[in-house]
């Protein structure tokens, strides 16, 4: 169930996150509205997921994939282009992430 804890905080703060650029510096109301609830669902949900999980290891894969995420939603969504080393250090963060998962006793599983 952590894992699925984990998940959702992951998909609200990929939400939050995107509406904060839609949000125009909280200029408009309805993405900044957005932008509240998905971050304080997201942290209540990273909260539930501590239960279970060391706090590095939750927020490594937490903040790793939320900068994965909204890396390609600002590619898709708002035409915003990454040069080959902003690339690779996403294909980095997405390594660690395996190695945490797949190597660590840490992380479980």
């Amino acid at each position: 169930m952590h894992w699925l804890y984990l998940g959702v905080a992951i998909l609200f703060e990929t939400i939050g996150t995107t509406a904060l650029q839609a949000s125009q510096q909280f200029t408009r109301a309805g993405p900044s509205v957005i932008v509240v609830f998905s971050y304080a669902l997201s942290f209540y949900l990273l909260a539930l997921t501590l239960r279970f999980m060391p706090v590095g290891v939750v927020y490594a894969i937490w903040s790793g994939l939320g900068i994965c995420f909204i890396a390609l939603i600002a590619y898709l969504v708002f035409d915003q282009r990454l040069d080959l080393p902003a690339l690779l250090g996403i294909g980095m963060i997405i390594g660690g992430i395996i190695v945490i998962n797949v190597f660590s006793n840490t992380a479980t599983h």
